[in-house]
């Protein structure tokens, strides 16, 4: 209602109270992430109201008072918008932020008679979190929920009949986030009145390979399919970036910068990471295509320094003690000889031949940790038999839950001058919370023309599909040579409203995402500049139109 979430919760329990001691209690802990707080991903926002109330409040419910008096007490609400400990008012600030009521039926903290239940009514201000359900496209509010649930301890009789258990929604934690959140969708054109729920997309849709030949995987990336696979960029930096993309995708994704040489402080990035990743799936196979634009190619012995990238993929049947999904970590960088190097379970992925993978170099890199010559980058291919992650031959119901982080270090004389990075679209590790839900789409089939793979004698523009648009559009263009190429938009008046450097670009068919800007309906103009890789010298400039649809 507006941009006011409101919750209810009716919690069925014989045996209602709390205690002093963490996990003896009865409450809800939820985490309401702060969209509010510029940190990606998106930090935890803890809100737990229960019966517990920690050592050092204003007392322990579940002892009795010097007459021998039972200790009942309400429920204490503790988090981000409430003061330590437990049992402080609240401000009007915290109360508008989040309030609450409850009623019980029964009695805290008594197993003489058996309770019915409780009920909890609470409302949340999201815009004091960073949320604004009432834009004309919604948003999109990351909450879970976890109830703790204690039985016949009020008083301890029987270590037989006395329980404390815990049960949640997506993830177990308030001040943590470790699995995923609940997506609650809002926007004001649906309400109750309004009809069918609209479909909600995944994060990402992959692409069916079909009929075509499969790559052979040897690094390269210059087979047909490859052209024409879809594609996403992942870069240091480029905030625009990463606001485009879709869902939770820009509260997940973030970058790091380790300390390098024991060097405490941010460093300027001479040359940020960039990459751009394909994807397609075929039969039961998934297929990975990293494309690095990397000047200062280098292997070394620490992790923060590796050039390379981190896949996490969740396993479909392995389970933790949580009944969670499994993720695996694969992790690839630039070994001393320019060759893939390994860490973390692909090796092991490789034995089993659950994953068949291959790195080259571009023509003209080295790789060392001087920094002393400029480089072109590298590029790395993988094909990963799903099936080995707990898939049925046929995917099953095709959801794949993934992340990809990108690794990047640079290293120059003085050493004093190096860094590392690392940059990640939607989980930077496995087992962390909010990875990319995407999905293998049988129907989304590459069907292009693939036609032979030499490079075109000339430069071309083929214009931006889909044109009129809505949502996203990518601009499509043959390039005769290897090039740098950077994408304006304008108004009709001229102006540039967005800019983006893509990097270095292979020459043939390719296509790039617009731009990211604040689109408004109406005609818009783009630019193609493209430049040779190596001199710098113009090739040409490309120009077309498009409309924004409202």
């Amino acid at each position: 209602m507006g941009n006011q979430l409101w919750v209810g919760a009716v919690v069925r329990d014989s045996s209602i109270g709390g205690n002093a001691e963490f996990n003896r209690f009865d409450g809800l802990i939820m985490n309401l992430r702060q969209h509010d707080n510029a940190l990606r991903p998106s930090p935890p926002g803890e809100h737990t109201i229960s019966w517990w109330w920690p050592l050092g409040s204003l007392g322990d419910p579940n002892p009795v008072d010097t007459l021998g008096n039972e200790i009942h007490k309400g429920m204490a609400m503790v988090g981000r918008w409430r003061d330590w400990p437990a049992g402080t008012p609240p401000t009007p600030t915290q109360t508008q932020a989040w309030d609450a009521r409850w009623v019980v039926h029964g009695t805290v903290n008594s197993d003489t008679l058996p309770d019915k239940d409780y009920t909890i009514e609470m409302r949340f201000d999201l815009g004091m979190s960073g949320y604004d359900v009432t834009q004309p496209s919604g948003d999109i509010v990351e909450w879970n929920v976890q109830m703790y649930d204690c039985d016949w301890f009020w008083p301890l009789t029987s270590y037989f009949r006395f329980t404390s258990v815990r049960t949640w929604l997506e993830g177990p934690w308030g001040n943590q986030s470790w699995f995923s959140d609940v997506h609650i969708l809002a926007r004001p054109d649906v309400t109750v009145n309004s009809g069918a729920v609209p479909a909600f997309g995944p994060d990402l849709r992959i692409p069916n390979a079909g009929a075509l030949p499969a790559p052979t995987i040897d690094g390269f990336l210059d087979e047909p399919v490859w052209v024409h696979a879809d594609s996403l960029q992942i870069k240091w930096g480029d905030d625009a970036l990463r606001a485009s993309y879709k869902n939770t995708g820009p509260w997940r994704s973030g970058q790091y910068q380790p300390a390098v040489n024991g060097n405490q402080d941010p460093l300027t990035i001479g040359d940020p990471a960039d990459c751009t990743l394909k994807y397609f799936f075929q039969g039961s196979k998934l297929y990975l295509g990293f494309n690095f634009n990397d000047q200062v190619v280098q292997s070394h012995t620490l992790m923060d320094r590796w050039d390379g990238a981190i896949i996490s993929i969740n396993d479909r049947a392995l389970k933790g003690v949580d009944q969670n999904l499994l993720s695996h970590r694969l992790t690839f960088y630039v070994g001393p000889t320019g060759g893939l190097a390994t860490a973390d379970g692909l090796q092991a992925a490789i034995d089993t031949g659950a994953v068949v993978c291959n790195l080259k170099l571009k023509e003209g890199t080295t790789v060392d940790t001087l920094g002393l010559d400029i480089d072109k980058g590298y590029t790395a291919e993988f094909a990963i038999d799903l099936t080995k992650f707990g898939y049925a031959p046929n995917l099953g119901d095709h959801v794949l839950y993934f992340g990809v982080d990108v690794m990047d270090g640079d290293s120059y004389i003085p050493i004093t001058d190096s860094y590392g990075t690392r940059t990640w679209f939607f989980r930077q590790y496995e087992n962390e919370d909010g990875p990319c839900v995407a999905f293998m789409d049988p129907t989304k089939v590459i069907t292009t023309d693939v036609g032979p793979t030499h490079a075109p004698q000339k430069l071309e523009l083929l214009g931006n599909y889909p044109n009129p648009f809505r949502g996203s559009s990518t601009v499509r263009f043959r390039l005769p040579q290897t090039s740098r190429v950077v994408i304006d938009v304008l108004d009709l008046q001229g102006r540039v409203v967005a800019t983006r450097a893509y990097g270095v670009q292979a020459p043939g068919e390719g296509h790039l995402p617009l731009p990211a800007f604040a689109r408004a309906p109406g005609m818009y103009l783009y630019r193609v500049h493209v430049t040779d890789a190596v001199s710098g010298a113009l090739v040409g400039r490309l120009s077309g139109k498009m409309l924004i649809l409202d």
